[in-house]
């Protein structure tokens, strides 16, 4: 048992005396440069994530804007075409009426044609 706890108290005395020298062997101001350029990482970071997040907005707004301008003239010209279509389903209606007409008068005469060939036929039969 004495064995044992003598070899714990070497092992302890090893590491302290490890710990002492790796602290005698940084400068003494090496702490405080150390604190110094973890902060300057933390500012750093900081920042990136800060010009990430400008970028961002940035990149969204040109988005928005190339959108918007974009989206207006695919209106002008899905108005245009409205109206182009309107126009050519009036000449549309305005052609159908037309030749509605025709065939309405084509049929009268045909109409009016039969009946007098049957009159034909009959005062001939007679």
């Amino acid at each position: 048992m004495r064995e044992h706890i003598e070899a714990a108290r070497q092992r302890q005395s090893r590491t302290a005396r490890g710990e002492a020298r790796g602290q005698a062997k940084a400068p003494a101001g090496w702490k405080v440069e150390q604190e110094i350029v973890r902060e300057g990482n933390r500012r750093l970071r900081a920042e990136v994530d800060r010009l990430k997040a400008a970028v961002r907005r940035s990149l969204g707004q040109q988005l928005d804007q190339l959108g918007a301008a974009d989206l207006g003239t695919r209106v002008d010209e899905l108005t245009a075409e409205k109206e182009r279509l309107r126009d050519d389903l009036a000449q549309g209606l305005a052609r159908i009426e037309e030749l509605t007409s025709k065939l309405t008068e084509t049929e009268d005469d045909l109409a009016s044609a039969r009946t007098s060939l049957r009159h034909m036929i009959r005062s001939e039969n007679l």
